[in-house]
């Protein structure tokens, strides 16, 4: 079977994602800045790369078939300092840079390199809101312009005959991290926790149906270009919220919102993103023929709970 390189593996997207490549009878080789004691596993092997120091293991390079490109410092992380910032740029524009010298320089066989991207792309939502569509223009805030420039990082692979499939994921649940833990915490004390007003729409994705995008970009050639990777019904905080209250307490939970001057004072300029309403549209890869298992949130949140 062919071979898959992944930037970010040991990362929650990663991590499944691997799993599920591996459960398809693919090889996976995993960049990381340090190996495990155990460098070869169940048909996943590991291998160095420093970003910092633009060094990659061009073996490993020339191995793969495809690339599979999730590297960059976690948005919600940290605390959005000036040099926190900078970081989450740097780790993505610089990590393609990374890749695409290589890939440059030296003999390979890579086939197409699906990168991810995200739906702070857009930006908050106009009024009326009107669903975001791949040829939106990309939002002039930090999360905007950090997109743009992840995005523009990746793309001179073109230029040497290699597909480019960009992904901009929504909110990603999942039981291993992420926005769904954080939701399911307050619920060990019987609390719903509401965001702000709770009518901010969020634009989500089951962590089963994103690993299915990216191998179905592997495994589809006319899959090219940027794609949003959300579910087909986005649903309001609320709304979301009381979905996992529900299935988890039954009605043994009391909705509390938290408001959004407190979430400013604990966040920071991060609480933007929180408060942020973005509607945005998944038609562009349905259209392609992509089915999602879980398109609506009361059934991913079922599948995710038991």
């Amino acid at each position: 079977m062919e071979t898959i390189l992944i930037t970010g593996g040991t990362g929650l997207v990663g991590k499944a994602l691997t799993k599920m490549l591996v459960s398809k009878g693919y090889n996976v080789i995993i960049l990381t800045r340090a190996l495990p004691v155990n460098k070869t596993q169940n048909n996943i092997q590991f291998s160095l790369w420093d970003i910092n120091k633009q060094a990659i293991d061009i073996f490993a390079l020339q191995k793969a078939d495809y690339i599979i490109h999730l590297a960059g410092a976690g948005v919600v992380d940290k605390r959005w300092t000036d040099a926190y910032k900078k970081e989450i740029a740097d780790s993505r524009v610089n990590s393609s840079k990374l890749l695409i010298h290589a890939l440059q320089n030296n003999s390979n066989k890579i086939k197409a390199i699906i990168s991810a991207s995200a739906i702070g792309w857009y930006g908050p939502d106009k009024l009326p809101a009107v669903p975001f569509t791949e040829s939106d223009k990309p939002d002039t805030g930090f999360l905007g312009d950090t997109c743009k420039l992840w995005e523009q990082s990746i793309e001179p692979a073109t230029s040497l005959g290699i597909r480019v499939v960009k992904y901009r994921l929504g909110i990603v649940l999942s039981n291993k991290g992420g926005a769904l833990v954080e939701f399911k915490k307050p619920l060990r004390f019987g609390i719903a926790g509401i965001l702000g007003s709770g009518k901010q729409i969020i634009s989500w994705v089951h962590i089963d149906d994103l690993c299915r995008l990216f191998i179905y970009a592997i495994e589809n050639e006319n899959i090219e270009g940027s794609y949003n990777a959300v579910a087909p019904e986005p649903v309001t905080n609320k709304k979301l919220m009381i979905t996992v209250a529900k299935t988890i307490k039954g009605n043994f939970y009391i909705p509390m919102h938290v408001p959004g001057f407190i979430l400013k004072l604990l966040l920071g300029e991060k609480s933007i993103e929180v408060l942020k309403s973005t509607t945005v549209s998944s038609k562009k890869i349905t259209q392609t023929g992509f089915i999602f298992n879980y398109p609506e949130i009361e059934n991913a949140i079922t599948d995710l709970v038991n």
